[in-house]
């Protein structure tokens, strides 16, 4: 019989579950399998009623995660052909900021008798933006009050985030929130569903949850927000801390059921599917920025100094890796807006084209785009179809391209926006360097890194070094050395990570005549990030404008 041990990882996205069955002693991926969401994510009508939602609303059904357990994990272990016996760990990662409002027994308030149909009740997805006006409420406040916590966040907290989200729900259903008896991060709910114990992990605390220096933010200055949300803290949100890459407890025998591994196994504490990346992709040390590029992209790395970096999404002390100061960035739309546009923005003739040279939509523009030479296209855009993220950390931007002609033809279109993405990074990189964290190397994760264009150009405007994870399943296989660790069978994540972590190193290297003409676009963007960003409020009265024509519809 044999000896080898193996351990489960399961990474949470927006729109699936996705688990691998990752063997311990070398970090060998021996079977995969996906479960799809069955409700997706719900931006238009609740599944309850049919009731249209308001504009920003991103809402997704706690149930459908449960799904991923019973279907996802045991079609894994299946296909790796292994004994469940000899699975000693598991471990998930979730989407960040998604939380779930829950009954103090763990119970989703969508699945208490008679709240099905409050639209509050549900899940808040992590691009759930509807809580920009709370959002800004709390920046004013901060920066009126000084608050030593804020510059941890590049001095702006997101509406994605956990106090915005709360501070939404408290103010417009005022008895569910009343109701609620506590807020959690979806990360952590998933590992409440498997082991019975509710811990709440380090990392969205940290990045999310306002936790610096062991306090949150204080009743007093919530109160300040709005009366009566002052006790939200002590009475919703605070629970003891699981520190990354420890247990959270074992695996309960309903969940066993579900699982079909054994019952007492090792569940390790919840984390965000961008930091347990990392170590998937070896990425532990300083300088070394992983960025997990999908719908959305998140930029993470660990340093040895603590900063203040404008704009950044957080720096949490053991965020990432035990010992040194966790780094978060971010831009909110990237696959996404490359979605949007083939499905909305190119004519039948192209989708006729594709189908001729047997390529995908996405491979036809990328082939026909990749022909061009830089700035032959005459156009430069604006990567905020999502709204801006990182550095600006506004959800009220919205995307732009500029140049456009009569001859402007759908792959000029394609291109920009690949490289509008790619700018959105440089942003990122340029204002860490800045601040004192130097980039030094960037490693890609995230399907998107199949696309060779798409790297190139990255590495072009960033100037830096493009390494690529060595797994098609980067969060995943971060989620199983986690859970190696919680098993005991590395005595930390760093440690685990260079056994069980993979990665292709300068796969993509810049090109420095194509690295001086991305200067020169890259200048215009800056032009267009700075005057939109900061300076003019137009997007913001278009977004005002939609709000309330939909709302009067």
């Amino acid at each position: 019989m044999s000896t080898e041990q193996y351990v489960v990882g399961v990474d949470y996205g927006t729109l699936s579950g996705r688990a691998v069955v990752v063997r311990v002693s070398d970090g060998a991926e021996l079977g995969t399998a996906v479960h799809e969401y069955a409700h997706a994510v719900v931006d238009d009508r609740l599944p309850t009623t049919g009731d249209r939602l308001p504009p920003e609303w991103a809402l997704q059904v706690p149930g459908d995660y449960r799904e991923v357990l019973k279907t996802a994990v045991p079609a894994a272990v299946a296909e790796a052909g292994i004994d469940p016996t000899q699975v000693i760990g598991i471990a998930t990662d979730f989407t960040a900021c998604t939380m779930v409002p829950c009954l103090t027994d763990g119970t989703p308030l969508n699945e208490v008798e008679g709240l099905a149909d409050r639209p509050h009740a549900y899940v808040k997805l992590w691009k759930h933006h509807a809580a920009q006006p709370q959002a800004d409420r709390i920046n004013e406040l901060a920066r009126e009050r000084g608050e030593s916590w804020l510059p941890r966040y590049g001095g702006l907290i997101s509406s994605e985030w956990e106090f915005a989200k709360a501070l939404q729900l408290f103010e417009e259903d005022r008895p569910l929130y009343d109701r609620m008896e506590r807020w959690v991060e979806a990360a952590d709910w998933i590992v409440w569903q498997l082991c019975g114990s509710y811990v709440r992990n380090a990392c969205t605390a940290g990045y999310k949850g306002i936790l610096q220096d062991g306090h949150y933010p204080s009743a007093d200055f919530l109160e300040g927000l709005a009366p009566g949300f002052g006790p939200f803290v002590a009475n919703k949100l605070e629970h003891p801390i699981g520190q990354l890459g420890a247990a959270a407890g074992t695996l309960t025998a309903e969940a066993s059921e579900w699982t079909g591994l054994p019952a007492g196994i090792a569940v390790a504490v919840g984390n965000v599917d961008a930091h347990v990346t990392a170590p998937a992709a070896q990425a532990v040390e300083a300088g070394q920025m992983v960025a997990i590029m999908g719908t959305s992209t998140c930029h993470v790395m660990s340093a040895d100094a603590l900063r203040e970096v404008p704009g950044m999404c957080g720096v949490v002390d053991g965020g990432i890796i035990a010992g040194s100061w966790g780094y978060e960035a971010g831009q909110s739309g990237v696959g996404d807006i490359f979605g949007w546009f083939v499905d909305n923005a190119v004519p039948p003739s192209y989708y006729e084209a594709a189908a001729a040279a047997g390529e995908s939509l996405h491979e036809h523009l990328t082939r026909l785009a990749a022909d061009q030479a830089v700035g032959e296209h005459g156009l430069v855009a604006l990567d905020w179809h999502s709204g801006n993220r990182s550095v600006l950390v506004d959800h009220e931007l919205s995307g732009l391209i500029v140049g456009q002609t009569l001859a402007t033809r759908p792959e000029d279109s394609y291109r920009a926006l690949l490289e509008a993405t790619a700018f959105g990074t440089r942003v990122i990189t340029e204002t860490f360097g800045d601040s004192g964290v130097p980039v030094k190397e960037l490693i890609i994760a995230g399907g998107l890194a199949k696309n060779a264009l798409l790297m190139q150009i990255y590495a072009d405007v960033t100037r830096l070094p493009l390494s690529i994870i060595d797994s098609d399943q980067g969060p995943a296989l971060g989620s199983a050395i986690h859970a190696a660790v919680a098993a005991g069978a590395y005595p930390d994540v760093p440690t685990a990570a260079k056994s069980m972590g993979k990665v292709r190193r300068g796969v993509h290297l810049p090109d420095e005549e194509r690295a001086k003409a991305y200067d020169q676009l890259f200048d215009l963007y800056l032009e267009l990030h700075e005057f939109f960003g900061r300076h003019s409020r137009l997007m913001r009265k278009l977004k005002s404008i939609r709000r309330t024509a939909l709302e009067a519809r």
